[in-house]
């Protein structure tokens, strides 16, 4: 579904990401993992365009990423959660909602029912403000409306990070059923370990901007974890 070759990225001269190869496969959600630093969120804000490549290719279902514009992505089926949420707080649950419906490729302006069918909370708080939710709650806002566009493709950075342990059961959950039941792809950046066996199908690690290992998260060893995810 997504395939990336030799992908680098700099921040200035500093050298960050370095001749990546990574291929995303359709209907399985894939663990980006590594310890802080090592260029996760990097390459999560170079898929959606937020960050410009050095050089390197990066097509989803055979379409050039590289030269769409960032505003243009979502409207290919590709939904974005962000490290740290980034909802709007003085917006309503509903106005946070409906700001992803114009990337729609369909036109439609109407919240799909799914939403509120894995998310019964924001229903029942359309009206309150997204700052006046909880950690857990904002989260579940964030994950929301990255499904409004109804993405193929779904990226979630961090989305446990800070949240209550309730609820990362129900993250879980709900990526699991967005996952095997509906059939969307994920890209889960996640440093919980056992939140990612739990969750995905396959795991890539990272190490200062670069690709050391790759494959099926049954064969993540205890070397693999001992040398590049234990703090």
């Amino acid at each position: 579904m997504l395939r990336i070759a030799h992908l680098n990225q700099y921040y200035g001269e500093s050298h960050t990401l370095w001749d990546l190869d990574i291929e995303i496969p359709e209907g399985q959600c894939t663990c980006v993992m590594g310890r802080n630093g090592v260029g996760k969120t990097t390459l999560m804000d170079c898929i959606m365009g937020l960050l410009p490549l050095r050089s390197g290719t990066m097509e989803y279902q055979g379409e050039d990423l590289v030269k769409l514009a960032a505003e243009k992505r979502a409207g290919l089926g590709i939904g974005y959660v962000p490290q740290g949420r980034q909802i709007f707080p003085l917006l309503t649950v509903e106005e946070n909602l409906q700001i992803g419906l114009p990337a729609r490729a369909d036109g439609k302006k109407q919240i799909p029912d799914l939403v509120f069918e894995l998310f019964p909370v924001l229903k029942a708080m359309l009206g309150r403000r997204g700052g006046d939710l909880s950690g857990g709650q904002q989260q579940q806002l964030a994950i929301g409306r990255a499904l409004v566009v109804e993405p193929k493709l779904l990226i979630l950075d961090e989305p446990t990070e800070g949240i209550q342990p309730n609820i990362v059961q129900e993250i879980g959950d709900i990526i699991r059923r967005l996952n095997r039941e509906i059939g969307l792809t994920v890209i889960l950046v996640e440093q919980k370990l056992p939140f990612a066996r739990k969750v995905a199908d396959r795991f890539l690690i990272l190490d200062r901007g670069r690709l050391m290992a790759a494959g099926d998260m049954v064969d993540l060893s205890d070397d693999l974890v001992r040398e590049y995810l234990t703090v």
